[in-house]
């Protein structure tokens, strides 16, 4: 979808749009910024140069990525640069700076692979004639909650990205809003941890705010009959899990494994809860509206992004 450009100024408008996306998603390769921001450019000698005016204007800086036996740019922007993002007012601002020890550090590798994700979805959605930017994902976005299993505990459930896309269907005459909530695993956690993300996922779609009543020491608490989640989606995101970082092999036991976990848990027995798990490579080469999707729950028939629940016998699927 078309996004302003307006940005820091004495800059082309290619060097503005990677400023607003570097500000967003924090540290981008040049692959992905030329991928995401100018992929009608056959070579990436003009996003490199684009990039160099904004290290040379002292808006961003480098750190360097080996890889294949080559070294790759990863690029953030510096102070100076995120002020001038956050003057012209067309993101919300964030309080993260990324720092040279932060892009050599060992989120360095997650926060690629989220990049990754997000720019697979930017790719199909051009490829699908759907609607999907450089900017319609957020990393790390929190949400409050509170968990039966955890009395008292003030929680915040902090997906790796909530990504927004519009799927069109020109037949149907049809445009659906997505969301989507994204946790990227590199098989850096174990597995009950990733199973522990789920039920905060299910907590979080339970969760129903209490809010006080009366004043003084009449004062109560009430349930509102609304859950928290609806305050910030019209409907409940589904939950895409996408594995990296080992061999096809072992991701797909990863995959039965959290199927296992996730099925002894009474949390999501009941949960209407909908994710899916599926691995970076399929992401990439199929598409989200491919069938590369397993049902974290239920059966294990593949399925696409729009995660619809198996319908009775002799019905459709369900939407």
């Amino acid at each position: 979808m078309p996004y302003p450009h307006t940005g820091p100024t004495g800059l082309g408008q290619l060097a503005q749009q990677a400023a607003h996306v570097l500000y967003q998603h924090r540290l981008v390769s040049t692959r992905q910024l030329h991928q995401l921001i100018a992929p009608h450019h056959a070579r990436t000698e003009y996003m490199r140069r684009q990039l160099h005016t904004l290290r040379k204007a002292g808006l961003a800086e480098t750190v360097g990525r080996r890889q294949s036996g080559q070294t790759e740019l990863l690029w953030w922007l510096t102070e100076k640069g995120a002020t001038a993002v956050e003057s012209a007012g067309l993101l919300p601002q964030r309080s993260y700076r990324m720092s040279p020890e932060a892009a050599l550090g060992p989120l360095q590798e997650h926060t690629l692979a989220t990049v990754d994700t997000g720019l697979a979805f930017v790719d199909w959605a051009r490829r699908l004639d759907h609607e999907c930017g450089p900017l319609d994902w957020s990393p790390e976005t929190a949400h409050y909650y509170r968990d039966d299993a955890r009395p008292g505990e003030d929680l915040r459930l902090i997906p790796d990205a909530v990504l927004n896309y519009v799927h069109t269907d020109p037949r149907a005459r049809q445009r659906t809003l997505l969301t989507f909530f994204i946790e990227v695993d590199r098989t850096q956690m174990t597995i009950a941890r990733l199973a522990q993300k789920l039920h905060a996922y299910a907590a979080y779609h339970a969760y129903t705010p209490q809010q006080p009543t009366g004043r003084g020491a009449r004062a109560g608490r009430r349930t509102t009959s609304m859950p928290a989640w609806r305050y910030r989606y019209p409907a409940f995101p589904r939950l895409l899990i996408v594995l990296t970082g080992a061999s096809d092999a072992r991701l797909a036991r990863r995959i039965a494994d959290l199927r296992s976990l996730a099925a002894s848990d009474p949390a999501l027995t009941t949960t209407a809860l909908r994710a899916g798990v599926t691995t970076l490579g399929q992401l990439q080469r199929h598409g989200p509206f491919a069938p590369v999707f397993t049902p974290v729950l239920g059966a294990a028939t593949p399925t696409e992004a729009w995660l619809r629940p198996p319908a009775p016998a002799g019905q459709g699927a369900a939407a």
